[in-house]
């Protein structure tokens, strides 16, 4: 679902539609999607306010964060500036948990390295601004995520479907505010700009973090910082298939390779480690 967003925002939205009104209307959409399956009594106050952080972070800040980063940074630069996000994963759970997990790391330099031979291009000198805002955005994702599957970890009998609101409720107060403070009194006319909103809402944004989400609470952190990269081969190859952009080919699959590779040591390392934590 998500590797339809990227082409969908370069060719459709960006630079026609204003960053801060394509944001809140993803998030505003996606609130209508679980926000009527809320049970308030589902939590405890203090429960929905952590939710609703962790929603405002992962999803509500990280987006001001990644599009400001295009006002800053060419595209191949922001892209290439993306794949730390695994490092952040392993050493945020890590940090929560009060522990080191040196393998985790390890597979996650991998993938790492597997996305930085897919996105590598040439980058310009003036750019430790952009860089700066971009790990802000890396470290909004990677922090949500791991905040929700550690809050998840300690309440299995939830169900997450009847508190996910909570979390498009934080997003949608962090970007009202932001459009207020930095976003135009413009909405988009155009049918097909729309469309493709309505999608990004629903879909991408909706039901597709609740998914994320749902699936970062049953793996384990090493799996869910891999998969963090796993995404660029994923929106690559939509681009390529779809839109017919210029890819080095061979650059992305020895790039999803490595990636693979990552997914099959971890794997190993957890088939050789029973007493890892697997939720």
């Amino acid at each position: 679902m998500w590797s339809l967003s990227f082409s969908l925002i370069g060719v459709y939205l960006a630079g026609q539609v204003d960053a801060y009104v394509s944001v809140w209307l993803r998030i505003a959409l996606a609130a209508l999607v679980f926000v009527p399956l809320l049970r308030i009594k589902a939590v405890s106050s203090k429960e929905a306010i952590q939710l609703m952080a962790i929603g405002g972070i992962q999803l509500g800040l990280m987006y001001i964060f990644y599009y400001q980063s295009f006002l800053l940074l060419s595209v191949p630069e922001v892209l290439i500036f993306t794949v730390f996000t695994p490092i952040y994963v392993t050493l945020i759970y890590d940090a929560l948990n009060k522990q080191f997990n040196p393998w985790y790391l390890l597979t996650a330099l991998i993938a790492v390295a597997g996305a930085v031979v897919i996105r590598y291009d040439s980058i310009t000198e003036n750019y430790l601004v952009g860089f700066l805002v971009v790990q802000c955005s890396n470290l909004c994702f990677a922090f949500g995520q791991v905040g929700y599957k550690y809050f998840k970890e300690s309440r299995p009998q939830m169900h997450q479907k009847e508190i996910f609101g909570w979390f498009y409720i934080g997003a949608l107060i962090i970007v009202s505010i932001a459009w207020l403070l930095w976003g135009k009194a413009e909405m988009p006319t155009q049918p097909l700009q729309l469309g493709i909103l309505l999608w990004l809402g629903v879909g991408a944004s909706g039901v597709g973090y609740f998914l994320w989400n749902r699936g970062a609470s049953k793996v384990d952190p090493g799996y869910l910082a891999i998969m963090n990269n796993a995404l660029i081969p994923a929106g690559l190859i939509v681009n390529v298939t779809i839109w017919n952009r210029d890819e080095d080919i061979p650059r992305l699959i020895i790039g999803g390779m490595i990636i693979l590779l990552a997914l099959f040591i971890h794997s190993k390392i957890k088939r050789n480690s029973p007493s890892s934590k697997q939720v």
